[in-house]
């Protein structure tokens, strides 16, 4: 396969080599918006790396990995890095942490800023938005350990958690306390983040399963800001649940606030089992039930199997996913 150049995207997107060259090291002062987006959209659909980060992929290893995560302020993410770095330490490895807010753009950027640096590996919990960047990177060979989400193929090894599994236990946990009316808040589904879709697709699954009616309304999954709304405009029919499984904790935050707003009592009101522990769930004045993920076992093996492809540089073959079982911790809001 002929590898493509900066003069191949100068002619896609209509422009001179020079130009090219001031998009890729952020020099946009002088260059219209409708040229920065031809650029953009050539280096996209022809899969370009730029020199300086095709040169590092050839570089002797340096000591240190990189690691991007979609959105750090889920309790997952922190407890994830947190078990990279255990590894990396006792490895004599160094690390980089991005934070991509779910922002495939961003994803890419922070992506080319690390092979820059000469990182040895990625590990990357995966926006919707860069197949066919990791496309290249795997044509390069050069190591990448998926975390918490899946791309369209299996071209690198990805890890996370038997989602389906864990909305069938929160169902049949709320099923078996009486609720028989139980509802999901979850965060947007739009760009069809895996861990998002997968739970509410095993919730449905579960209720049917359950003899449950599964009631569209009853699925709140829109951007943080706009689920309290939501679930005020579904309070007030009369048709409501009297149960709620939030997917996430940033959902579960939201879904409290909305909780604490309308004066109700959990679980005698409103039962609430979400997915993702963090301490001050334990000590919240109802305790709240938690589908766990072994975040730390996630992280533990995402990063010993990316230092394994490091050093075998065996990173060839497709990869299927690991799955990782859901652990139930009950406590008083069910």
């Amino acid at each position: 396969m002929k590898k493509t150049t900066m003069q191949d995207v100068a002619l896609k997107a209509g422009v001179s080599k020079s130009t090219v060259s001031q998009y890729i090291n952020n020099r946009y002062e002088f260059m219209g918006v409708s040229t920065k987006l031809r650029v953009e959209e050539a280096i996209k659909e022809l899969g370009y790396i730029p020199n300086h980060v095709a040169k590092s992929l050839k570089q002797k290893r340096s000591g240190t990995i990189g690691v991007i995560v979609a959105n750090i302020l889920h309790t997952f993410s922190t407890e994830i890095i947190r078990a990279i770095e255990d590894v990396c330490e006792r490895n004599g490895c160094h690390l980089f942490v991005c934070n991509a807010d779910d922002q495939p753009e961003k994803e890419r950027l922070y992506i080319n800023m690390l092979l820059a640096k000469q990182v040895d590996g990625l590990i990357i919990f995966p926006t919707n938005g860069n197949q066919e960047y990791y496309k290249q990177l795997k044509r390069e060979e050069f190591p990448i350990v998926f975390v918490d989400r899946m791309i369209d193929e299996p071209i690198y090894p990805t890890i996370l958690l038997d989602n389906v599994s864990a909305s069938k236990t929160a169902v049949e946990k709320l099923v078996e306390k009486g609720r028989k009316k139980i509802g999901l808040v979850s965060t947007s589904i739009a760009q069809k983040v895996t861990p998002r879709v997968e739970r509410i697709s095993g919730y449905k699954k579960a209720l049917s399963t359950n003899g449950l009616v599964n009631e569209a309304d009853w699925i709140v999954a829109e951007e943080r800001h706009l689920i309290k709304e939501k679930l005020q405009v579904l309070w007030e029919r009369d048709n409501r649940p009297n149960a709620f499984f939030a997917t996430n904790d940033l959902a579960l935050i939201e879904l409290l606030k909305f909780v604490k707003k309308n004066n109700l009592a959990v679980p005698k009101d409103i039962s609430i089992i979400t997915i993702d522990d963090s301490p001050f769930l334990e000590i919240a004045t109802t305790p709240i039930s938690v589908i766990k993920q072994p975040t730390f076992e996630m992280g533990k093996d995402a990063a010993e199997l990316l230092l394994q492809m490091i050093v075998s540089k065996k990173i060839n073959k497709v990869y299927a996913e690991s799955r990782y079982s859901p652990v139930l911790i009950e406590r008083e809001s069910i």
